[in-house]
């Protein structure tokens, strides 16, 4: 019987998948094409569709900053990520040049207008940061994932310092001659109205030593997850800030902003 609703539950989510990506995807399209501002807004609409139609329940906490340019800065478990930060912002990803070719996400990834980034080619470092400075002063909310991969959604992994180099780059076209660096925390605490504790975490999780498929279709046969989204106290980012000193304390109010989430569900984190 299990078996049964948990296919059931993956034919109604591919269905509702389907309808919602024929219905949006040609104006996104359009959109991109044309440069219209809905291109930044739709995203937002297909992925609430998405978390609804895969059973996601995501409760915000805090608030995400009003002031501009703003960089986000998040812990990275799962793709889930995505799609969790999309349906609450209209945002857009700093990733790797690697995601532009995966099935699937490769797609969505462009359709959102991803900032790709080719860490091991120092040469283009210049021309990535320039165009994340450019997208965050245009009013755009940026995403980073500062650890630069994913982990098994128990802990914050070591933060990497090089791309904060974005908000610098964009401090001379901000009114204030600030950016915003704001921390953000995501944890998954549940699972079909249960607590998830750190052994059955993975099950939410994406370490990058897993193959994607089975591990999708594990999640989608899964579902039902829930998932806390804890927006921290920004920092603001001048022309005399120390970069590292900004990355050292965005990760440790993320790690904080984390293990309460986590230990406030199981007790375990």
């Amino acid at each position: 019987m299990f078996d049964l609703i948990a296919w059931l539950r993956v034919a109604f989510a591919g269905i509702v998948i389907l309808l919602a990506s024929i219905l949006l995807m040609p104006w996104q399209l359009l959109a991109l094409r044309y440069d219209w501002k809905m291109r930044r807004r739709l995203p937002r609409v297909w992925h609430r569709i998405i978390c609804f139609s895969l059973g996601i329940r995501v409760r915000v906490h805090g608030r995400i900053e009003t002031h501009r340019p703003l960089m986000l800065c998040a812990n990275h478990s799962s793709w889930m990520d995505i799609m969790v930060l999309s349906s609450i912002a209209d945002v857009a990803f700093i990733a790797k040049n690697e995601v532009r070719d995966w099935p699937i996400f490769g797609t969505l990834a462009k359709l959102q207008k991803s900032v790709f980034v080719v860490r091991e080619e120092k040469r283009n470092t210049g021309n990535q940061v320039n165009e994340i400075a450019a997208r965050m002063a245009d009013g755009e909310i940026v995403v980073l994932f500062p650890e630069g991969t994913t982990s098994d959604g128990n802990r914050l992994l070591e933060v990497k310092s090089s791309l904060f180099g974005a908000a610098a780059m964009a401090i001379p076209a901000s009114p204030t001659g600030t950016v915003i660096v704001q921390p953000v925390a995501i944890a998954y605490t549940g699972v079909h109205g249960l607590p998830m504790g750190r052994y059955h975490r993975p099950l939410a999780s994406w370490p990058g030593d897993v193959e994607m498929l089975p591990h999708l279709k594990d999640m989608l046969r899964c579902g039902a997850f829930e998932v806390d989204v804890h927006f921290g106290e920004a920092v603001s980012y001048g022309a005399e800030t120390n970069r590292k000193q900004v990355s050292s304390t965005i990760a440790q109010r993320i790690r904080a902003m984390l293990g309460a989430a986590l230990r406030g569900r199981d007790g375990q984190a």
